[in-house]
């Protein structure tokens, strides 16, 4: 039997499978639901036309998936999309935040190191995220509308549009 190669001083496997197993269990053992963010590119395999900005957001609670497997590679389950089932592998680099769907509370991680801004997933069009890491998920805002209506300097200014109804959106909390 030969030994397993020695890794240099400092380095080993990455922690990051294990925190994700580590929060799927905590999500599970109180009652939460674990939802993972991902970075979507050529080496996932998710449903594409669930895929917005390169990103989606998945359910792996044992409720929503089946054969649900957190290995150090790859997360890999069924899940049903639209009725249908699909097969799901996500590569563990890509997994870029696992938190709790009823409280917000997980843990963001950097972008894969082999992420490209520039390059998109086969038929999306849209700009990637930001690579780095991220400690909330949010929508990107809208873009800055140019020009928009004049305004006389001696009138007054126009009544500003009404706030748009707020909602309850997870987020991410930093765990000390």
């Amino acid at each position: 039997m030969s030994a397993p190669p020695i890794a240099p001083a400092g380095s080993g496997t990455s922690t990051r499978p294990y925190l994700i197993r580590a929060l799927h269990d905590w999500c599970s053992d109180n009652g939460f639901t674990p939802y993972i963010a991902v970075y979507v590119d050529a080496h996932v395999q998710v449903p594409g036309e669930y895929v917005k900005n390169n990103e989606i957001v998945l359910n792996v609670g044992f409720e929503a998936t089946t054969a649900l497997k957190l290995g150090n590679e790859a997360i890999e389950f069924k899940a049903r999309f639209g009725g249908k089932s699909r097969e799901i592998v996500v590569p563990v680099d890509h997994v870029i935040a696992i938190y709790a769907r009823e409280n917000g509370q997980g843990m963001a991680f950097p972008s894969p190191s082999g992420a490209n801004p520039g390059t998109a997933a086969p038929g999306d069009t849209s700009t990637p995220p930001p690579r780095g890491p991220r400690l909330a998920l949010t929508e990107p805002a809208e873009p800055a509308q140019q020009g928009g209506p004049r305004v006389d300097p001696g009138e007054p200014p126009p009544e500003p549009p009404p706030e748009p109804a707020p909602t309850k959106r997870a987020a991410l909390k930093r765990i000390k």
